[in-house]
């Protein structure tokens, strides 16, 4: 039998491994299996511009390289266990592969709430399908929408709602601000006045207990018993790692797949994990195993894993650089590092909360991330801080 390499997830992490399984000298086989239809896709459209009809599915599909032209897609299958001592995956169908080398790349699923009530027009925004959807809900005439989750997906979800001229758009969040976890006090308070001042209500510093309704939602029900009246809840509070087909091989899966800074599973060198369901440790800043739901990490991981998959040389222990992005209203948050661990030391680099500002985030002294609010102007200024994060030595692990 031919060597064959077989990637368990066909998004754009599956996707950039397989390119640069190529790139990095694999002639064997590659079969990717992935449970959506379609074939891989950019997501953070989905809580932006499809929502708003701006972006048909054609525009955000990925164009493979040419040296994946030849590999195996399974598309609308699931991997559901693995026999990594045996080297086998089998899938929702019954069909058993075998492999010479496992990339996991399987991802994460929407977290959802456990709370009493109906489920009819409770959505969440991670699949194409999704996204799709919840725009039929949202362009109802007097449509009136719960963001439970003030995050990333759930304030870009806000403000595409009040784009499209949804009647009530309210945003719920057990936090005291909107983004507080990975932006901290000060963005915090400067994002939360830039929703109001278009719209957005915010419940903050509650949690919801349940859902009121028969049939469909018709409310939200709030800790304090209160009820905000809703005809669409949008749950976005966080995403469960899709891990449960490694089960019983002996893995650490505590939040996400556990790797080491080569970004091997388990000790094995047949077995590697990339994207948002890797968690491994940054050589950049600690020895810390962390996960990474960055636009960049589907990249930078598969880059690395798949050299030490191949074993074409031996590559030094990952340090990517984390980059996001989140446009919102008419305003960009980018941000370069790891701005989470440097929360207890914020400084304005450039500018005013009220207006447009650059903050950077130190520990110990040192710039671990800088995050830009505002336009296109202060966004250039984070990038030009890229090189300086760049510069820095990483740390060894």
């Amino acid at each position: 039998m031919d060597a064959r390499i077989v990637v368990a997830g066909a998004s754009m992490a599956g996707l950039r491994a397989a390119e640069q399984l190529r790139a990095a000298g694999w002639t064997g086989a590659i079969t990717l299996v992935g449970d959506e239809p379609h074939m891989p896709y950019n997501r953070p459209p989905l809580s932006k511009e499809v929502l708003a009809g701006k972006a048909p599915f054609d525009s955000l599909a990925f164009r493979p390289r040419a040296s994946v032209s030849d590999v195996e897609w399974r598309l609308g299958r699931k991997v559901v266990s693995a026999d990594l001592d045996e080297r086998t995956v089998r899938l929702d169908d019954g069909d058993a592969l075998s492999y010479d080398g496992l990339v996991v790349a399987t991802g994460m699923r929407p977290r959802r709430l456990a709370c009493p009530g109906p489920s009819a027009g409770r959505h969440t925004v991670r699949t194409l399908d999704d996204a799709q959807g919840l725009r039929e809900a949202l362009i109802r005439p007097g449509a009136r929408v719960v963001v439970v989750g003030a995050g990333f997906i759930g304030c870009e979800v806000a403000a595409t709602a009040v784009a499209l001229g949804v009647a009530e758009v309210t945003v719920v969040d057990p936090l005291p601000l909107p983004m507080g976890g990975p932006l901290g006090e000060l963005l915090g308070r400067a994002l939360l006045k830039r929703h109001e001042d278009r719209g957005v209500r915010f419940a903050l510093g509650t949690g919801v207990a349940g859902f009121a309704g028969d049939d469909r939602v018709t409310g939200v029900v709030l800790g304090d018993g209160s009820v905000l009246p809703a005809d669409v809840v949008v749950e976005s509070v966080g995403s469960v790692a899709n891990t449960e087909w490694l089960d019983g091989n002996g893995l650490d899966l505590t939040d996400g797949v556990l790797t080491d800074a080569y970004l091997r599973v388990g000790g094995r060198p047949d077995v590697v994990a990339v994207g948002d369901v890797a968690r491994f440790p940054n050589a950049r800043y600690d020895g810390v195993p962390r996960r990474v739901e960055h636009w960049s990490i589907p990249t930078d991981t598969a880059k690395h894993a798949a050299r030490t998959l191949v074993r074409a040389a031996e590559p030094a222990p990952f340090a990517p650089l984390p980059t996001f992005w989140s446009d919102q209203h008419d305003f960009r948050l980018q941000s370069f590092g790891a701005p989470g661990l440097g929360q207890d030391d914020v400084r304005i680099l450039d500018g005013d909360p009220d207006g447009d500002v650059l903050v950077g985030y130190h520990r110990d002294g040192r710039l671990v991330g800088v995050v830009a609010l505002g336009g296109q102007a202060v966004a250039a200024s984070a990038a030009r801080y890229r090189a300086e994060l760049l510069r820095q030595p990483a740390l060894t692990v």
